[in-house]
């Protein structure tokens, strides 16, 4: 099988059409893996068999089709002008359909019953109701012919012909006409929820200025070559990632992070696409294709997030699937048994069969549930967190522990010299000047920190016999002295004499010993991430019960921290592996349920792959944390974790909310109906608010502000 390829569809605004047309086409030898995504309004299937899959969804859904190119933003002008054309032509058959039903209630008197009028009674009354019921009933009959006994026109067909036969004609055309109206107020609350939802990813730049033959050229950003110069004027989107290379600018980078401050660029400065320029003229030199940038990846990533169901999600589509047939079945029940056994009228126990036909739809939970997961997946993109899928959600909102990472995670992954501590006899500068003489040839960080601190330029080349000792630190000869910076283990293994107490210094330590003697130490720290302690606060304050921390440093470092940021647990000197098995060993617990492992997504790939859910940090440039993670917190801020968990709490509420709702008041009708105090007219009303209610409060994530 080719590659799999994503296309738009068009006309698709019903969520069990889309069922129907996802199971028709993996139950065709070639297309098992194909995917009908209604939220997003696209197909996934293989490249090689787009046409087998345009004639399967022709066949089932001719109002369906497919946008060739793929490229296209969802809310096209194109498509917005046929759903447009569309909803008119149905409101134009509506009005003239509630026209005729209001003449034939006027005249309901004179027209039913034995008279020279009764014919003129059934021209009326079905001229209405085959205006707005005509596509109804032809859908009912094809999907009836291909096996699919219980879609919503086979419900209103059987429905209302029912009424038809005991000669409720009024009742019949207001159920195909009600029916007609909540499906046109439906396909547009529908396609209005879809537009808002993917606006708000909706930031793929459409063209690029490329600098060709001495000439700007404007072209697509997929036409542009890697090496080319681009220019960004102005209130302009960045189209492509690339470096700096002239001007200097504000840009704002809320559309890739959420963070609304803007950031200045100059030359030198990575530039990444789907930031705007703000004040300034940038000439950018191209480093990645369009398909490999930043913007690329993120509506990728939430167009494929659609794709993975959460599990409500999939119990709702299992549910829907048995719970028609199940009404169909009680309906016939109601109709039969009663009249056999009391001997009451058939056409009064009918009746009472077709209003609970009427309420059975579940539009309102097939439509809401998948829309509110999109929703929040939207809604969190915006706040600059990229979640892979509705799955995730669920996990987010029922956290209890989170597990971190320390360095770049809790921390900054920068280190800075917080005491120099020589022995009597030795100067601080002169503590100082042998151990950054000596750093100046180690790559390391904390050497760096040294040599910032220093503040002077060393020569490397003086050094002699310069050698790394693993796990130790390091040694040479520096103007015909031997100096040793490096652990407390260093100076044991070497020999050399000193106080017991600066064995037991927390922190991260450089020894510094010359000729054997012990000189002092530089005490060295990796300084805890601003809004750190906030977050975590935050996190407690959202019922979180335990925060622990996995880190590579040493004990008495990892203690620092975690006393500073008040974490339940800490455990350290962990390689790779070892934070793999700390995982799965907590994750074991009995009292913890849903786990969450926090890392820089690029060294803690194995870990973040275990976690029930792994959440990579700042990792919107690295392709290892968003291939690793779950979920990717684009900018470096801990702040968006408790947002995200908010948004994944609030998104389950409006869901199970819906689900609540729309059963409740369909259990109800249900009831009423079986009762006989419920009518036909009444039970549509009803079926189409809920799921006009529904899907409206399936959007309310979108304006949520964590």
């Amino acid at each position: 099988m080719d590659k799999n390829i994503r296309l738009r569809l068009e006309g698709l605004d019903c969520a069990n059409c889309a069922l129907k047309l996802e199971k028709a086409l993996r139950n065709t030898a070639g297309l098992e893996e194909t995917k009908v995504n209604f939220a997003t309004s696209t197909l996934e299937v293989a490249s090689d068999e787009v046409a087998r899959a345009e004639a399967i969804i022709s066949t089932l859904e001719p109002g369906v089709g497919i946008i060739r190119g793929g490229k296209e933003p969802p809310a096209r002008a194109e498509t917005l002008g046929l759903f447009v054309r569309e909803q008119k032509n149905a409101l134009i058959k509506i009005i003239i359909s509630l026209c005729l039903l209001v003449l034939g209630l006027i005249f309901e008197e004179q027209l039913h019953g034995a008279g020279p009028f009764r014919i003129l009674e059934y021209i009326i009354f079905l001229g209405a109701y085959l205006l707005v019921g005509l596509d109804v009933l032809k859908a009912s009959i094809k999907n009836t012919i291909r096996g699919n006994l219980f879609d919503e026109n086979a419900l209103m067909t059987i429905a209302t012909l029912g009424a038809i036969a005991i000669h409720q004609l009024p009742e019949a055309v207001a159920v195909m006409l009600f029916y007609a109206v909540g499906e046109t107020l439906q396909d547009h609350a529908v396609n209005r929820s879809r537009n808002s939802i993917t606006s708000l990813v909706n930031i793929r730049p459409e063209v690029a200025r490329v600098q060709r033959d001495g000439a700007t050229v404007t072209v697509t950003p997929e036409e542009v070559e890697v090496g080319e110069e681009i220019i960004v004027g102005t209130g302009e989107r960045i189209p492509l990632d690339g470096e700096v290379i002239g001007g200097e600018s504000f840009v704002d980078t809320s559309a890739l992070t959420g963070e609304s401050v803007p950031r200045r660029l100059t030359v030198g400065h990575e530039a990444l696409s789907g930031m705007v320029s703000t004040s300034g003229i940038l000439t950018i030199r191209v480093t990645k294709p369009f398909r490999e940038s930043a913007i690329a990846r993120i509506l990728t990533l939430v167009e494929e997030a659609a794709e993975s169901k959460a599990t409500t999600e999939k119990v709702i589509t299992s549910f829907s699937r048995y719970y028609t047939p199940i009404v169909v079945l009680l309906a016939a029940a109601i109709a039969i048994i009663p009249p056999l056994f009391t001997g009451a009228p058939f056409s009064s126990w009918l009746y009472r069969a077709l209003v609970l036909l009427v309420i059975s739809c579940p539009c309102a939970l097939v439509i809401s549930v998948p829309l509110g997961y999109f929703g929040g997946i939207g809604s969190a993109s915006r706040h600059g967190v990229l979640i892979k899928g509705a799955n995730y959600l669920d996990v987010l909102a029922k956290l209890d522990t989170v597990v971190f990472d320390k360095t770049g995670t809790l921390t900054q992954g920068t280190f800075q010299v917080t005491k120099i501590n020589p022995e009597p006899g030795i100067g601080e500068e002169e503590l100082l000047e042998s151990a950054a003489k000596l750093e100046a040839a180690s790559p390391h960080p904390i050497a760096s920190s040294i040599l910032t601190a220093y503040g002077k330029e060393v020569d490397p080349t003086q050094i002699v016999d310069y050698q790394e000792v693993a796990g130790h630190g390091i040694v040479g000869v520096i103007d015909n002295r031997r100096v040793i910076v490096g652990t407390d283990r260093f100076l044991h293994k070497e020999g050399i004499s000193h106080r017991d107490a600066v064995c037991h210094i927390a922190g991260t330590i450089a020894h510094v010993a010359v000729d054997g003697e012990y000189w002092g130490y530089i005490a060295i720290s990796d300084l805890i991430k601003p809004g750190a302690a906030a977050a975590l606060a935050d996190l407690r304050n959202l019922g979180l019960r335990r925060l622990i921390m996995l880190t590579g440093d040493d004990q008495s470092v990892a203690m620092q921290v975690s006393g500073e940021l008040g974490l339940d647990a800490a455990y350290a000197q962990l390689l790779p592996e070892e934070k793999v098995g700390k995982v799965e060993e907590l994750a074991g617990e009995p009292q913890i349920q849903n786990l969450a492992f926090v890392g820089d997504g690029i060294n803690d790939a194995p870990v973040l792959t275990r976690a029930d859910v792994g959440i990579a940090m700042g990792a919107l440039g690295s392709d290892a944390a968003i291939e690793a993670a779950d979920v990717v917190i684009m900018d470096d801020d801990l702040k968006r974790l408790p947002q995200v968990i908010r948004i994944a709490k609030k998104t389950r509420r409006i869901i199970f909310g819906n689900i609540s709702f729309a059963l409740g008041v369909k259990t109800l009708f249900i009831l009423l109906g079986a009762l006989g105090i419920s009518g036909i007219w009444l039970a549509v009303f009803a079926d189409v608010g809920v799921s006009l209610l529904a899907i409206l409060n399936s959007t309310r994530i979108l304006r949520y502000k964590p």
